[in-house]
């Protein structure tokens, strides 16, 4: 009698396909990009030492999303068959992750054909965020009836009503802001990205979310198959389409769980760029022009202090992966 495999042996295999998949479609991508010249443009106001990325192809976040929708899409073909709801439900995040990956998409093709480098406006792009997030709270909560809050010590998940599709909207636009912000480094927000995912993963493993988990873990293994072409020196970058659509799929996934009081833990160092843009911002306007940070997002700062990029994301990555080993660890405890 043959049996289905074990839940994390099939997350795993799949998380390797997405991989092997990502990497061999990376060459005819980049000569694609190369062709079209999808060029990144580097702004005047950053570290010098980026002025050597100049024209480095980017976009490369279709690199990352469109194995997963092949895969996700490949597994959930049963649908029309019969496929159980479980398995449908991870077609949420995946019509997130698509949804956000358009929309950078758009604003890196107005940043590389605009002046400066300037992609949409900010009260554009953050204006269809909002709508989408709010469009994916809403399935969330009333398609998926999702947990909506869980809490360590109480062993039942609580509800929260209509207050809950503001807290999930607002999930998912700031992770994925978080995320794009974290994207200035090779290989950074890559590595982070994966990382949580990898995090939620497991929780959701381990909260029998087999769906889920295989969705994150498809996630994993083609973040992965693009940093093989991003890690320093980078040959792509992800843009908007990768950071924008990564940072969504993050907040829908940790909603989904239940557990996205843990995400500020697992997505740490997003959280510290986005604290430390804010922060710089207020006190150069409280202090009349003078600055918290030498540069921010708090990646530059620490360039600026004198690391090299890559003990930049070697130290931040390390972070991560100990801030997410302490969320997992969390989310066990109280089970």
């Amino acid at each position: 009698m043959i049996t289905s495999p074990a839940p994390t042996t099939l997350a795993l295999s799949l998380a390797a396909l997405s991989f092997v998949l990502t990497v061999i479609w990376g060459d005819p991508l980049l000569q694609i990009l190369r062709h079209f010249r999808v060029g990144k443009i580097i702004r005047l106001e950053g570290p010098q030492r980026h002025f050597s990325k100049l024209g480095t192809p980017t976009m490369g976040g279709v690199m990352i999303v469109l194995p997963v929708a092949f895969i996700v899409l490949l597994l959930n073909a049963g649908w029309i068959l019969g496929a159980t709801y479980s398995g449908r439900s991870v077609l949420l995040p995946l019509a997130v992750l698509l949804a956000f990956a358009a929309l950078g998409a758009v604003d890196d093709w107005a940043g590389l054909r605009g002046r400066k480098g300037e992609g949409l406006r900010a009260r554009t792009k953050f204006g269809l965020q909002t709508l989408l997030a709010l469009a994916a709270a809403y399935g969330l909560q009333h398609v998926l009836h999702v947990p909506e809050l869980l809490i360590p010590g109480i062993p039942r998940p609580l509800t929260l009503g209509w207050p809950y599709l503001l807290v999930a909207a607002f999930i998912i636009v700031a992770s994925s802001n978080a995320i794009n912000l974290t994207d200035g480094l090779d290989g950074l927000a890559g590595l982070i990205a994966a990382t949580a995912f990898a995090a939620y993963g497991g929780i959701a493993l381990l909260q029998g979310q087999i769906y889920l988990a295989r969705f994150a873990f498809v996630l994993v293994g083609s973040i992965f198959g693009f940093l093989w072409f991003n890690v320093h020196p980078a040959q792509l970058f992800m843009g908007d389409t990768g950071s924008l659509s990564l940072g969504a799929a993050l907040g829908v996934v940790a909603l989904m769980s239940g557990q996205w009081l843990l995400l500020p833990l697992i997505a740490v160092v997003p959280v510290a760029e986005v604290l430390s843009v804010m922060l710089q911002v207020s006190y150069f306007k409280l202090t009349g022009g003078r600055r918290l940070f030498k540069m921010s997002p708090l990646h530059h700062h620490f360039e600026l202090l004198g690391w090299s990029e890559t003990q930049v994301v070697q130290r931040f990555w390390l972070l991560s992966l100990l801030a997410a080993m302490i969320g997992v660890a969390i989310a066990v405890g109280y089970r």
